[in-house]
């Protein structure tokens, strides 16, 4: 039967009126068609209308420079019930865990930035093992999100581990110090850890080259896996394909100079 109707329907065609043809054409696409191609935008549209959760921990010794880099990330105050201690608190205080959490908005997309602070890290005299109650912390975080996955309820699962960890440096030693490696290798293979030289502006350029030499000698000398910039994607945005490439260039162009530095010193 679909043999023989076929080619009456093609004769039959030419002779229909142009909106009658193109309600048939529809229906022939119609039926070829199921409707997946759509799940990316519907995927886009839900977590654009539900947002983002993003999760920062600042880690350092006091004086750093942590709020004030915080502040100029997100163009927010998030310490403004913060409490100043003077000397004698900042001797007898013991590591803290703060969270602050706020909502952005940007171009419609929501983002609940939470930012996990670590008062009191560092400050002590004797130093030793004083990142416990952070490295605790994150595997509470880990612990969980793991128990919510693992529920029957997971339409509101709050995901509140932690996505990135900025630790900060100081600039006036000679590199890492006990303290930055033992938080460093506790942390490492649980956050994504970014390193920073704080107040760098202090230093002249040739101090900050030879300090970022030698804190990358210690990563490497202690094992510590530090975050790396990942491979693009064929279909990222350009501006974000150049903006790798600088980052990615500038880094080659370090580690150039300074394989020329040792030839030259031999």
């Amino acid at each position: 039967m679909d043999s023989l109707a076929a080619p009456q329907d093609r004769l039959v065609e030419p002779l229909l009126s142009p909106r009658t043809q193109a309600q048939r054409r529809l229906k022939d696409i119609d039926k070829q068609y199921v409707g997946f191609a759509t799940l990316p935008n519907q995927v886009h549209r839900k977590s654009v209308k539900k947002g983002f959760d993003f999760t920062l921990m600042v880690a350092g010794e006091s004086g750093l420079g942590k709020s004030t880099l915080v502040h100029s990330l997100f163009l927010t105050d998030l310490y403004k019930e913060r409490k100043l201690l003077s000397a004698e608190e900042r001797i007898s205080q013991t590591v803290e865990i703060l969270k602050h959490t706020v909502d952005i908005e940007e171009k419609g997309v929501k983002l609940k930035l939470t930012i996990v602070d670590t008062p009191g890290f560092g400050d002590a005299v004797n130093n030793s093992e004083c990142w416990k109650p952070i490295t605790d912390y994150v595997d509470q975080q880990f612990e969980q999100y793991f128990r919510d996955e693992s529920g029957l309820n997971r339409k509101n699962i709050q995901d509140n581990r932690v996505h990135c960890c900025l630790y900060f440096i100081s600039p006036f030693g000679h590199g890492l110090r006990p303290v930055d490696v033992g938080f460093m290798k506790a942390l490492h293979e649980k956050v994504n850890i970014v390193p920073l030289i704080a107040k760098a502006d202090c230093l002249v350029p040739g101090e900050i080259r030879k300090l970022k030499e030698r804190i990358r000698e210690e990563i490497d000398k202690f094992g510590i896996h530090v975050y790396q910039f990942p491979e693009c994607d064929s279909d990222e945005d350009e501006d974000f394909k150049q903006q790798d490439r600088e980052l990615k260039l500038r880094r080659m162009q370090e580690m150039l100079q300074k394989m020329k530095q040792q030839m030259q010193d031999q």
